[in-house]
């Protein structure tokens, strides 16, 4: 079915988004988002005093506001979770299983514009459920750092999907991300065509083949090059809307 938040409510919708990002590997509050709905738009902000995400354990530091439409895991000490960012990583805070907004397949569309400084980075991807282990590759409809605005990163990640491969470029674009444009990556069986404001930028020939559920996300690295020249900068991504 169609698919389209405009964030036009007072608040986040709990029926499709939850404001954490992968909380399993940490817990629902030590991974809540710092955001806003406001005049029709999801701001997502990281915030001087906001803390670091599984500070005792991601290498290098982050800190991150995110939010996903669907989540799940194991119970506590188990490895069953989605996108472990290392081997044997287990699971802090059982997660009940919510499926929010999972496609598969479909035009993916986000309509966005962020503030960023050379220590941050905001992105839109799309994760496989990984409901079984190798449904895990990613569809990136744009990851944007800082220190390269212009460079606007799309394509598949393979993670540990063994069907797919690493197929991920960052094109530099005319465009000021400060504004707000529309991504989008066109999804078919097969193949991924990922546009620009409706220009077409590039086409991957291989596609994940099972239902993925969107993140969206903004970053902070504290230990970036140059970092401590930043500090007093609000990192901040914010949505206008979501279309599927």
């Amino acid at each position: 079915m169609p698919f389209l938040d405009h964030f036009d409510g007072a608040s986040l919708d709990s029926e499709v988004w939850i404001a954490h990002y992968l909380p399993q590997w940490s817990s629902r509050a030590q991974s809540a988002a710092t955001y806003a709905v406001a005049d029709s738009e999801l701001r997502l902000t990281i915030p001087s005093d906001q803390g670091v995400w599984c500070a005792d354990d991601h290498d290098p530091p982050l800190r991150v506001s995110g939010v996903q439409s669907g989540v799940f895991s194991g119970e506590v000490g188990s490895t069953i979770g989605q996108q472990p960012f290392r081997e044997g990583l287990v699971v802090r805070e059982h997660q009940p299983t919510h499926w929010g907004w999972t496609p598969e397949h479909g035009v993916l569309e986000v309509r966005a514009r962020m503030e960023l400084s050379p220590r941050s980075m905001a992105s839109v991807w799309m994760v496989g459920l990984e409901d079984q282990p190798q449904r895990c590759g990613e569809i990136c409809v744009f990851e944007v750092f800082g220190d390269a605005p212009a460079a606007i990163g799309m394509g598949i990640k393979r993670i540990r999907d063994p069907s797919l491969t690493q197929e991920f470029e960052a094109p530099t674009l005319a465009i000021d991300v400060s504004e707000h444009h529309v991504y989008s990556a066109d999804w078919r069986p097969g193949r991924v065509d990922f546009h620009v404001d409706g220009d077409h930028v590039r086409t991957v020939h291989q596609a994940p083949d099972y239902p993925m559920q969107m993140i969206i996300a903004v970053f902070d690295f504290p230990e970036h090059a140059g970092a401590s020249d930043h500090a007093a900068h609000l990192p901040q991504l914010a949505v206008d809307y979501v279309r599927g």
